[in-house]
């Protein structure tokens, strides 16, 4: 894991990356269909592992309880943000797919501008 960040996010962010990550572990096993979409389980069940240690498993259902400063690398954002298109993907037919992009420009926002365009440059060009 790379440049780690201490970063605010509002419980109802972290529901909503609740949301993503739940979406990925369900296409992993088939729950919501087999896919293709590449994702390091590893790293997954890690992000998903501190979340809970963040948050109470209510508080990730609900959206609702304080602020939490967190410390997430580049690495989980952009896991985060992977998840976020693979749903976009899944969810373009379906009558809610507006709700879908609302929650991911909504977690981008809160996520993504803690590293500098440069930063996520260089991460791409590492390959990640």
């Amino acid at each position: 894991m790379t440049r780690p960040r201490r970063v605010t996010l509002s419980t109802e962010a972290a529901a909503a990356v609740w949301q993503i990550l739940g979406i990925l572990f369900d296409s992993l096993t088939g729950v919501s269909g087999p896919s293709d979409w590449p994702v390091d389980t590893e790293h997954l069940v890690d992000l998903e592992g501190r979340m809970i240690g963040w948050w109470d498993p209510v508080e990730l259902e609900t959206g609702e309880g304080p602020d939490r400063e967190v410390e997430l690398h580049i690495e989980d954002v952009a896991l985060v943000l992977s998840g976020m298109a693979f749903t976009e993907t899944m969810s373009a037919d379906l009558p809610w797919f507006e709700m879908v992009r609302w929650t991911s420009d909504f977690v981008t926002a809160e996520l993504r501008a803690n590293w500098s365009d440069s930063e996520w440059a260089e991460f791409g060009s590492l390959g990640g």
